[in-house]
């Protein structure tokens, strides 16, 4: 049985057939653009549609398909009329128009009580309860027009099934989703004048809800649920890190951690009715692209890595401050700001590109203090996993063994795993996830990053401080 996963990124959709030993037989990729300005992200709903069938047909042409699954990012919201046809473009994600909204919010319920609730613990204009309000404050005409209220893979799968349908872990980030029963939180529709009726029916994820030209549709999850999956990172003990253009940590947990008003670390639906952390720093990666795009145009990633690997631990007291645009976990402060400290006239670009590397460590490690989750084992992925040095560098850091992964379209995989698991090839799963193959290995070396870290957290305390 083959089983294609289909990855609905941002301005990409990737799609990959594995069989049943989790081997890829076929893939393909389509990039597309959105339509932009100011705070207002948009695109078609129906382009997506015209993406998705590409993508489908493109690995029909190359091999059988018996089953498939979809994730996409959580917050992309497409309001339609009675069958399923837009009334408007879709609102990407990304969309910041509902700042107002967002305000209205939090105002009537507080954070504290939505936190409880949903696991979100920030009301931002992004969610789909605030660009739902924002519709119908702003577009009556619109909104008088809505009959269905779908996310993007709800959407996908209606007009593969016909089946208005969605899974639990896509409903984490909309913030009328109680993630402590899996039901629709009733206070927060009826709050922002949404009926149960405008919703799709809520399932969990691996469910078959019907078929596409005799290709079984099996609901799938959030993209980062289902890029753990495909890490197999699905049960305590195992988390993943991606150090890309961000930095993004997925830790499964049992429970919904206590209410912290200085700790933005959101809490979602996973794929097994159990919960997730996901916490996030926007300038991982970033930071190294940007000293090298300014400082070191010439030189490549690789080349970076011999240059600070020629440096000593500590970067012989230089220390960088990560926060270009911003901190976010585990503090968040959108005042802070990046900054290099500890230099003398000794020092060279290779101290500052170590610096940099050191600093994503640390920070790494200040996230997973933070989350207070069991680690005994870190599937690491992105551009950072490439680097042997950064992955030694947060294994001695962190005291773990860090783990790459033979298969880098991980989301792509474990939809697919979802997509068997709905079919029956797969009992769970967990039994699928032992097929994962990873490829290298990272044990802590005995190099003492203490003192990195240990003037890291000073300089954190110190220059990582709020505006009043």
């Amino acid at each position: 049985m083959n089983c294609l996963g289909i990855d609905f990124g941002t301005t990409s959709v990737k799609a990959v057939l594995f069989d049943e030993n989790l081997k890829e037989l076929a893939s393909t990729t389509e990039e597309y653009s959105l339509n932009a300005r100011d705070d207002i992200v948009e695109l078609e709903g129906e382009k997506y549609l015209s993406f998705l069938r590409n993508a489908i047909d493109r690995i029909l042409s190359k091999a059988k398909i018996d089953c498939l699954a979809i994730d996409t990012q959580c917050e992309t919201l497409i309001l339609t009329d009675e069958n399923g046809i837009p009334v408007r473009d879709a609102i990407v994600w990304l969309d910041n128009r509902a700042v107002e909204e967002s305000k209205i919010i939090e105002a009537h319920f507080g954070r504290q009580r939505v936190y409880e609730v949903t696991g979100q613990p920030e009301i931002a204009a992004t969610w789909p309860a605030c660009k739902l309000l924002w519709v119908k404050r702003n577009e009556p005409e619109v909104w008088a027009k809505t009959k269905k209220v779908f996310l993007l893979e709800d959407y996908l799968l209606y007009h593969l099934t016909g089946e208005f349908v969605t899974e639990k872990t896509l409903q984490s980030s909309t913030i009328y989703f109680d993630i402590n029963h899996g039901t629709w939180w009733d206070e927060m529709l009826s709050f922002i004048g949404v009926t149960e009726d405008m919703l799709p029916r809520l399932e969990d994820s691996g469910v078959c809800i019907g078929d596409y030209n005799g290709i079984k549709v099996v609901t799938s999850a959030m993209d980062q649920v289902a890029g753990a999956i495909g890490a197999g990172v699905v049960k305590q003990g195992i988390i993943s890190e991606m150090t890309g253009t961000a930095m993004a940590i997925y830790a499964p947990t049992d429970h919904i951690p206590a209410y912290d008003p200085d700790c933005f670390i959101p809490c979602h639906y996973s794929f097994d009715g159990s919960y997730c952390l996901l916490a996030w720093s926007q300038t991982a990666g970033m930071t190294l692209k940007w000293f090298k795009d300014m400082f070191l145009s010439s030189y490549s990633f690789k080349d970076l890595d011999a240059m600070a690997e020629q440096i000593n631990v500590g970067s012989d007291g230089v220390t960088f401050l990560p926060y270009l645009c911003g901190s976010r976990t585990p503090k968040y402060n959108p005042d802070a700001r990046g900054s290099f400290t500890g230099l003398t006239p000794e020092h060279t670009p290779a101290h500052f590109v170590r610096s940099i590397m050191e600093a994503v460590s640390c920070e790494l490690k200040a996230t997973l203090d933070a989350l207070n989750v069991p680690v005994d084992e870190i599937r690491v992925m992105g551009g950072g996993a490439k680097s042997a040095l950064w992955c030694s560098m947060k294994a001695d850091l962190l005291g773990k063994t860090l783990l790459t992964l033979k298969n880098k379209e991980t989301a792509c995989l474990g939809a697919a795993i979802l997509a068997g698991v709905g079919c029956g090839l797969f009992s769970s799963v967990e039994a699928a996830c032992e097929k994962i193959e990873t490829d290298l290995e990272y044990v802590p070396s005995g190099n003492d990053y203490s003192d990195v870290y240990r003037r890291f957290r000073m300089y954190d305390k110190v220059l990582n401080v709020k505006h009043s």
